[in-house]
């Protein structure tokens, strides 16, 4: 695996960079935002720190999303429920707060290159499109349309509406929707999911569209117009 390290601490750049050459991987590393945009096409995976000198980590990731949608894990010292939120709803797949274990870190990056080298369709949905109300999810194209109008969603935000749209009728468990997405039924005590499913909902407009079950998990509703 190539990576591309955004980090502006050299002795962190160092120690990451190391782990990873220990496991096969060649490593960029870009010190400041702007070398991130500039290289991110190069990388099919990314590991971001927020803290940069040029950029506002959270801006960067917002931008790099415009432009890629290489896996990327988010790794920083920014630790506040707040920061977390925002970093999963900008797009990352991941969010390890400093300091860390090395080998945590590193079965985490297999896990995100694992599962978001999977396709919806493998999750059962067998490439077609699925209507709830006046939204059409096109599993093989990985769109979303409201009122015939397209809505972007993140990778994940899309992976999750995809395992539901699977069974439509049928209610997800948590664990059902964290293993399949994120490879990890155990992060059902995270917010992770629950982050993704406002994001569906908001960005949507269709707050019923995820229907929740309390205690249990989420099924695909049937919105009949705007939150």
């Amino acid at each position: 695996m190539h990576a591309l390290l955004v980090e502006d601490d050299d002795r962190m750049a160092q120690a990451l960079a190391t782990a990873l050459a220990q496991r096969g991987h060649t490593v960029r590393r870009a010190a400041r935002a702007l070398d991130a945009l500039r290289h991110v096409h190069e990388a099919p995976f990314v590991l971001l720190n927020l803290g940069l000198p040029d950029l506002d980590g959270l801006e960067l990731l917002r931008r790099l999303r415009t432009v890629c949608d290489a896996p990327l894990i988010v790794v920083t010292a920014r630790c506040e429920e707040r920061d977390i939120v925002q970093g999963l709803r900008a797009g990352a797949d991941d969010y390890v707060v400093k300091p860390f274990r090395m080998n945590e870190l590193m079965a985490r990056i297999d896990t995100v290159r694992r599962r978001t080298g999977a396709t919806p369709s493998r999750a059962g949905t067998g490439g077609r499109s699925v209507r709830a109300g006046d939204v059409e999810i096109d599993v093989a194209g990985r769109t979303v349309t409201v009122a015939g109008v397209e809505v972007r969603l993140t990778r994940r935000e899309f992976d999750v509406l995809a395992v539901l749209a699977a069974r439509p009728d049928e209610v997800h468990s948590r664990e059902e929707i964290l293993d399949r997405v994120w490879g990890d039924a155990f992060l059902a005590a995270s917010r992770s999911l629950d982050v993704h499913v406002a994001g569906i909902r908001a960005k949507t407009g269709r707050a019923g569209l995820v229907g929740t079950v309390r205690g249990f998990g989420y099924r695909l509703g049937a919105p009949d117009g705007p939150a």
